[in-house]
């Protein structure tokens, strides 16, 4: 299933212009099947006005003046122009059925050509005692005729047919068909715009959700603000409420560690000021050298929990430029005394998913290893990039370079381990690379050393952006 299909408004669009569709074939099948019929029972009528019409001048007695031939006079007393045409389409015919010699009388347009019988098809008679049905006349004509077999006493018994051309009620359904055709494709353009603009209009509070819960990660509103429909307003309460319960839960955490930290530093700190009171001692040596590598680790974990309640803290973001720009203008002044010249090349409107203090952690560690051990040059580079294609969010690449020693493939592994230090002799717990790693993965980001192209060490520190 792609990525339309998933969309609500796709699907209710679809399942709706499917229902319309399907509505809208079956009452234009119902319809033109009603029209249709509706057209032959009115054929049907004139047909049988002409049969009755027919069996009343065959029924007449003769008229011993009138020397006229009578199928003539039947022919001229049904008041239809088109029975003389000949071929016309339309035609009567009365047969004899019980005699020995056939008589036939017929209508002229049926020329020298004759009607087949709907009694010889199967055809049977209705409840009125007549035969309807289609039959094929004259040249291939489709015809609609009317059947019935009539006993006209000691005139003897006769079988009366009237047909008329069928073209009539294909062409009237047709025309009404093409109507009906045209008049439903706009009657569904009309319901599939109105059906889009219901879906918009109901989808318009979950698209509301939607955004705010985008301003929300993005750290432009902490809540979800406005009135929604009762149908997604609990949904509403409901987030809010959890925002309200991941904030009081990150409080907490951050309270619980900062107490922590103070219940462990001051014995720590009592054990350091009694080893101190016997500093020639060996043993006291040993508790003062232990006890500082439990104060680093200590205070690196405690940091790491710190951190980590933040990391949970929903919609916060941090401006990179004004963070970096920062810490140049610092560590300048810092290393004022070598000459350190920090060139930094910012992406505008940058922006970190995170808090502010842990950025400048991360960034700080790094370019002031960086300005340790750098000649006289640090380049400080932050670029924003997608990560995929259809990544919804971008990639924050910061880029700190120096020319300085640099390290080898091996050197760069062991300074990312905790509390390795290749050099003693320069200030620091040795720590500042792991705690950047370790505050990168907890942002699902990471830390990569290489070699920089001015010569010295190359850190690599990705985030996510905004």
């Amino acid at each position: 299933m792609n990525g339309r299909t998933k969309s609500l408004a796709t699907r209710l669009f679809l399942s709706a212009t499917a229902w319309v569709v399907l509505i809208l074939v079956i009452t234009g099948v119902v319809l033109s099947t009603v029209y249709k019929r509706s057209t032959e029972r009115a054929f049907d009528r004139r047909l049988n006005f002409y049969l009755r019409t027919l069996i009343a001048e065959a029924a007449q007695p003769d008229d011993p003046n009138d020397k006229s031939d009578k199928s003539e006079r039947s022919v001229q007393s049904l008041g239809e122009p088109l029975f003389e045409l000949p071929l016309s389409g339309w035609y009567w015919r009365m047969a004899r059925t019980d005699g020995d010699k056939p008589e036939v009388r017929a209508s002229r347009s049926l020329w020298d050509a004759s009607l087949p019988k709907l009694e010889d098809q199967g055809v049977e008679l209705d409840q009125s005692g007549v035969r309807l049905g289609y039959v094929t006349g004259p040249e291939n004509q489709n015809l609609r005729m009317v059947e019935r077999p009539v006993d006209l006493g000691t005139e003897g018994k006769y079988l009366a047919s009237v047909a008329g051309d069928a073209t009539e009620i294909s062409e009237e359904t047709w025309a009404f068909n093409t109507y009906l055709a045209g008049t439903f494709a706009a009657l569904t353009v009309g319901l599939l715009l109105t059906t889009i603009f219901q879906v918009r209009f109901g989808l318009a509070p979950l698209k509301r959700i939607s955004s705010s819960l985008a301003a929300i990660r993005s750290g432009q509103a902490e809540r979800l603000e406005g009135e929604f429909p009762e149908e997604i307003a609990p949904l509403a309460r409901e987030t809010n409420a959890l925002l309200d319960a991941n904030r009081a839960i990150v409080e907490r955490s951050r309270t619980h560690v900062g107490n922590l930290a103070h219940a462990i530093k001051t014995p720590l700190s009592v054990i350091v000021n009694e080893a101190g009171i016997n500093r020639g001692d060996p043993f006291a040596a040993k508790v003062l050298e232990q006890t500082n590598i439990m104060r680093d680790q200590v205070a690196h974990h405690l940091e790491r929990a710190r951190i980590a309640a933040r990391v949970t803290t929903i919609g916060t973001v941090t401006e990179v430029a004004p963070v970096i720009e920062a810490l140049a203008r610092t560590m300048e002044k810092i290393h004022r005394d070598r000459d350190i010249l920090i060139d930094s090349e910012i992406h505008a409107g940058a922006k970190f998913r995170g808090e502010r203090q842990d950025f400048e952690e991360m960034a700080g560690n790094l370019v002031d290893n960086a300005c340790k051990w750098a000649g006289q040059q640090v380049r400080v580079e932050v670029m924003v990039e997608r990560s995929a294609a259809n990544a919804p969010d971008p990639v924050l690449r910061i880029i700190v370079d120096d020319d300085g020693p640099g390290l080898s493939p091996t050197e760069r592994t062991q300074v990312a381990r905790r509390g390795q230090r290749l050099d003693e002799t320069k200030p620091g717990s040795g720590l500042g690379l792991s705690i950047v790693t370790d505050l990168a993965q907890l942002y699902g980001g990471s830390l990569t050393l290489g070699a920089a192209p001015i010569g010295g060490l190359r850190a690599e520190l990705v985030l996510p952006g905004v």
